[in-house]
């Protein structure tokens, strides 16, 4: 398992890690198996997503504050993060990709982004490959 750290620099955004992932496949030299990302946090998350349109991660990020904002009268978590843990639960801790002729299988628009929620925060994602 190979574990990377990336530094968020606002409190909601997508940071697009799909190329460190191919990276990763390609050193370790997996030509045919899954790739596991996953994020050990509780207001963070991986998602794939189209990787081509930045107005998509704004128009999601959006959406996301629309329906679970900062501030909210009867959240109780006393940190007052509860927006991003709910997001984080919206969009999941873990992706799991298909690696096939040492590639990861990719829609034509699709990228693996590390979704912050509750930056910023130094972070970190783990990848593990099953060779298969």
């Amino acid at each position: 398992m190979m574990t990377e750290t990336l530094q968020t620099s606002r409190r909601d955004e997508m940071i697009d890690i799909t190329r460190k992932v191919a990276s990763i496949v390609a050193r370790e030299g997996i030509q045919n198996g899954l790739a596991v990302v996953y994020c050990p946090h509780t207001t963070a998350g991986i998602t794939i997503q189209e990787n081509a349109d930045p107005d998509v991660k704004h128009d999601i990020l959006m959406r996301l504050n629309e329906v679970y904002p900062w501030e909210h009268p009867k959240y109780r978590h006393a940190e007052g993060n509860t927006a991003s843990h709910l997001k984080a639960l919206t969009t999941g801790t873990s992706q799991t990709i298909v690696i096939n002729s040492g590639k990861l299988v990719l829609g034509t628009w699709q990228g693996i982004y590390f979704c912050e929620f509750d930056g910023p925060r130094s972070r970190e994602y783990h990848v593990k490959l099953i060779n298969g």
